[in-house]
């Protein structure tokens, strides 16, 4: 009796006092410290290059004509009636933009397969001239570096901004007459 007494209270013990793995994993001088749960921080290494490119040429033309003409011992008659339209036209854009930054940002939800939820901003004012950054989206934790570091072409749903505002920003922009010209016109 008495030693199965002690049998279930080892057992009751040792199931209670046990360890998941997952909780000792970022503590192991074996194993890298990689985001995995709410709250985590990861470094996006955004590097971004943007390139579009459109052509586009118009042309078209359009001629009718419609004449009549009568000769005999009368007065010859003749008359002539033409028209004609054309047109030709074209167009081109161009854009071109890098990005090179990093940013970090902390997971935001796990979801049922293991993907991470990130989401960041960061904030710098410089002279009175505001410069937000802002990203979210879907992280694979295969994606992942063994620096906990992740590049921004691996997130998916990926929502990468970069604004600005203080008195360069305005300046750049028109001024209120023309805003207000445009507005009419």
């Amino acid at each position: 009796m008495r030693l199965t007494y002690i049998m279930i209270v080892a057992l009751i013990t040792g199931t209670t006092l046990s360890q998941d793995f997952r909780q000792n994993l970022n503590k192991s001088i074996f194993s890298d410290q990689k985001a995995n749960r709410i709250g985590d921080a990861v470094t996006i290494l955004v590097v971004e290059q943007l390139t579009a490119s459109n052509d586009a040429s118009t042309s078209s033309s359009r001629a009718s004509d419609l004449s009549l003409s009568a000769s005999g011992d009368l007065s010859s008659i003749g008359a002539s009636v033409g028209t004609g339209n054309q047109f030709k036209g074209s167009g081109a854009t161009a854009s071109h933009g890098v990005v090179r930054t990093k940013l970090s940002a902390r997971v935001d939800s796990v979801l049922e397969n293991g993907n991470l939820v990130i989401q960041g901003n960061r904030k710098i004012v410089i002279n009175g001239e505001e410069q937000s950054m802002k990203i979210s989206g879907v992280v694979r934790p295969s994606d992942i570096q063994a620096d906990n570091s992740v590049y921004s072409y691996n997130i998916s749903d990926a929502s990468i901004m970069f604004e600005g505002s203080g008195i360069v920003s305005r300046a750049q922009g028109p001024g209120w007459v023309t805003k207000f010209l445009h507005w009419l016109f």
